[in-house]
């Protein structure tokens, strides 16, 4: 598990948006989180395997944009954004397993084979009977 240095994470308040009545309109209780890859000091095969996932929260630039707005209160914001944020990162921080190629077994292309014949049989016989 890959802990994220609160240096490195810039947060900036907003408005939210939807239902929330007055509320909505004089507070800004979400959050907007930003997180540069490229210059955090996560460990490098890290911060490759997180540019190079296909996440609409990541820019073009490398930064991870994160907002977050379920809550009324600001502070919980923060910290669901700062949780979904480790969360993606921890993600990608085992690599993933190498697949290697293997070849199906001698049985296994018997059984196969020997399926195949069976429903071959049973749709021949579904033909028309000639007397």
């Amino acid at each position: 598990m890959i802990e994220i240095d609160p240096a490195e994470v810039e947060f900036t308040a907003i408005r939210a948006q939807g239902a929330g009545g007055q509320n909505v309109n004089k507070v800004s209780s979400a959050v907007h989180l930003r997180f540069d890859i490229r210059a955090s000091t996560l460990p490098e095969p890290v911060k490759l395997r997180l540019l190079a996932l296909s996440d609409q929260r990541i820019t073009a630039d490398g930064a991870i944009v994160i907002k977050a707005q379920t809550s009324r209160s600001q502070d919980m914001n923060r910290q669901d954004a700062l949780r979904r944020l480790t969360s993606l990162v921890n993600s990608v921080a085992v690599p993933p397993r190498v697949r290697r190629a293997t070849r199906p077994t001698r049985a296994s292309k018997l059984r196969r084979l020997a399926g195949k014949n069976q429903r071959s049989e049973v749709k021949a016989g579904r033909g028309k009977v000639v007397e």
